[in-house]
């Protein structure tokens, strides 16, 4: 046979193992994500033994082949959603409202007198606020409305200097963070736009990532406010592990089994 022809066979068979290897890569990647719904890069590199770079191609290939949602860092499943825009306050105050005050609501009654409290800005934790006004505990904030609400009720707050966010009316930046790296508080409130297991609490803007990463941080425990819509929703930056903080919510959602760390406010005031 003569060489040149059998150099072309060679490398037509070099070639369609290539392709199955990467067939064999896209389905496990995919049993992988069906199982946990969302999946990093550095999974995918760690579980199927490839370089970082042929696992990012992967992904690509698939997310153009529509059988899954290439998203920052990593993919979910093509029903899973990716949160990449931040609502407005406005926009966000009438959304799931009966679900988020009944979780401010058991999140308020977990405040006693003797506490130094993190209010973290969101729609959820200002809910909470109509039911603090009997208390004697102490309250830092980044949230301009919040100082006010709380001050108006004659609580002892204080607000967290920085730069002002106009959409989301939080105080972000690097002398938010200096500030708040200096205290040291028993219990801090949080709200988020998405919450996996794999990537933990995350937000759509890195700016509130850093300053909710830097409370919580500085808190001896954490709560993360979400009311069930939440869970499954992955954002572009994540500022705490899903292990990091209790989640308060209204129902258990689908694909979460009762836990520990999950606390149901199923029972409506």
């Amino acid at each position: 046979m003569n060489h040149k022809i059998w150099r072309t066979i060679e490398e037509i068979q070099t070639i369609k193992e290539v392709v199955m290897l990467s067939e064999q890569r896209y389905e496990k990647i995919l049993s992988l994500l069906e199982e946990k719904k969302s999946i990093t890069v550095a999974e995918i590199t760690e579980l199927l033994g490839i370089s970082e770079s042929t696992a990012r191609r992967d992904i690509t290939a698939l997310d153009k082949a529509g059988r899954l949602t290439k998203v920052f860092g990593g993919a979910v499943t093509s029903d899973g959603s990716f949160v990449m825009q931040e609502p407005t306050v406005a926009q966000k105050v009438e959304i799931q409202k009966a679900e988020k005050i009944q979780i401010a609501r058991w999140a308020a009654d977990l405040i006693e007198d003797s506490d130094f409290v993190y209010l973290d800005a969101g729609t959820t934790t200002g809910y909470m606020i109509e039911s603090l006004a009997r208390t004697k505990a102490t309250f830092v904030t980044n949230a301009v409305a919040h100082a006010q609400k709380l001050a108006a009720q004659g609580n002892r707050v204080f607000l967290v200097g920085g730069e002002l966010k106009s959409s989301t009316e939080a105080v972000i930046g690097a002398q938010a963070m200096e500030t708040l790296e200096r205290y040291h508080f028993t219990k801090g409130f949080f709200g988020t736009n998405g919450i996996t297991k794999n990537e933990g609490f995350t937000t759509p803007d890195a700016g509130e990532a850093q300053i909710k990463r830097t409370a919580m941080c500085q808190c001896r425990k954490c709560y993360i406010l979400a009311d069930s819509t939440k869970f499954g929703n992955i954002s572009a930056v994540t500022f705490a592990s899903y292990e990091s903080a209790l989640i308060l919510t209204e129902k258990l959602p689908e694909g979460y089994q009762k836990e520990r760390k999950i606390i149901l406010c199923d029972d409506p005031y």
